[in-house]
């Protein structure tokens, strides 16, 4: 079955919600303690839309089995060409190309809007992620150890950062 990336609606925040509560409550790639609601999920989407920003979508069938979206890395002015990543996967469907698909889709989308630099933040021990990124080529940039806790134990933060648009200028 061909997978499609589209926008999400409203209408994905539960199935979006569902990939990332599984995430928040048995990974570290959320540093949050409990898993998020429907109303939330849903002003997230809204939010992001009200910026600008995409949230994507991707689809096996009518199965969302992914979503992805990136947003202000920081909020002041001197950031506005630069954006943050997020890319989750269905578990049953890691390895499938799906994170791929998405992180393309999103590198796309931030470049035609002119974008400059594209961060991810990723903790230290997602080989997956860390690779993922890397194929894209994301170079780390920084590491900085136990800056968050889950699960009892430290945490520890890569930055890896990939440069979009190379003709804007500041």
């Amino acid at each position: 079955m061909p997978l499609i990336v589209r926008d999400a609606t409203l209408e994905d925040a539960a199935d979006i919600l569902a990939i990332y509560n599984f995430a928040a409550v048995n990974t570290t790639a959320v540093w949050t303690d409990g898993p998020s609601d429907l109303e939330s999920r849903r002003d997230w989407i809204r939010a992001r839309g009200e910026a600008g920003y995409p949230v994507l979508v991707a689809m096996r069938g009518s199965d969302v089995v992914g979503f992805a979206s990136f947003g202000d890395f920081r909020p002041w002015p001197g950031y506005r060409h630069t954006v943050e990543n997020s890319v989750y996967v269905d578990v049953r469907h890691h390895r499938c190309g799906i994170g791929r698909s998405l992180m393309a889709a999103l590198i796309e989308r931030a470049t035609a809007m002119r974008k400059h630099m594209m961060i991810a933040g990723i903790e230290a021990t997602n080989a997956g992620s860390i690779a993922l990124h890397a194929s894209f080529g994301f170079s780390e940039v920084a590491r900085m150890p136990e800056v968050g806790c889950k699960f009892g134990r430290w945490l520890d933060l890569v930055f890896m950062q990939k440069r979009l648009a190379t003709d804007i200028a500041p």
